[in-house]
């Protein structure tokens, strides 16, 4: 077991946001968190690595607890965080923001960065320049880049298609695939759920802070709940068919 939460709870002051939360990734894995905004799904990333600590409940990496090791310690261990909102640094160039992500190892950044150019060409052609002239998708892109130059084995995703093109979309979603196919475990926050849930291995589904439904990907992907609630599909009404052989 590579990653697994056990009854993790985590609370803002007086506001509880995670309650007894259980949760698993496998090495090699994809594993989605689905829910509505507020449900603790970037709570959730937030807490695996290490920016907030739980109030009960253990986040294990490898069985091994990681309550008293520091966040910029945890990039160590194989944990890398691309968050909501990307966070690039704007003045500074694409060049400058990848090599961020691997300030803690240096000995092979040049090998990274070329990992990093093959899976996004635009970066390399956009090397010198600011982050914060790029358009939103190159942000994320340079967001994604940036996680990925510190060699995790566990890759924390918090919303990465958010405000994007759908063509870009479909890019970063095969990059996750891409990045998957290399080794690396991905725990992936995404509004998306019917993208999310067909590149993933399984998912969890949160309500107010509980996981209220897991299982297999192509499970999830087929159940009215999830359907009804995330995919926007009305399983209440029959389709043509349905209705024409019950007349």
């Amino acid at each position: 077991m590579l990653l697994e939460l056990v009854d993790v709870e985590v609370a803002y002051g007086a506001v509880t946001a995670l309650r007894g939360v259980r949760l698993t990734v496998d090495a090699g894995e994809i594993v989605t968190l689905l829910g509505a905004n507020g449900a603790g799904k970037t709570t959730t990333l937030r807490t695996v690595s290490g920016l907030l600590r739980p109030r009960a409940g253990q986040v294990l990496l490898d069985g091994e607890p990681l309550s008293r090791i520091p966040a910029h310690q945890l990039i160590r261990r194989g944990v890398a965080h691309s968050p909501e909102g990307r966070r690039i640094f704007p003045s500074m160039s694409v060049r400058e923001n990848l090599l961020m992500g691997a300030f803690h190892d240096r000995k092979h950044v040049s090998t990274d960065l070329e990992m990093v150019f093959g899976m996004f060409p635009r970066l390399k052609e956009r090397i010198g320049q600011a982050g914060g002239t790029l358009s939103g998708g190159e942000q994320q892109m340079l967001a994604i880049g940036r996680a990925l130059m510190s060699r995790p084995r566990l890759l924390l995703l918090d919303e990465p298609s958010m405000g994007l093109a759908p063509l870009i979309v479909q890019t970063i979603f095969e990059v996750i695939a891409q990045i998957n196919a290399t080794g690396v475990a991905v725990l992936l926050v995404e509004q998306n759920a019917a993208q999310a849930l067909r590149i993933a291995n399984r998912g969890y589904v949160l309500e107010t802070g509980r996981v209220v439904l897991d299982g297999p990907a192509d499970v999830l992907l087929a159940d009215d709940r999830v359907r009804q609630a995330y995919l926007g599909e009305d399983v209440g009404t029959p389709t043509g068919a349905e209705a024409a052989a019950s007349s």
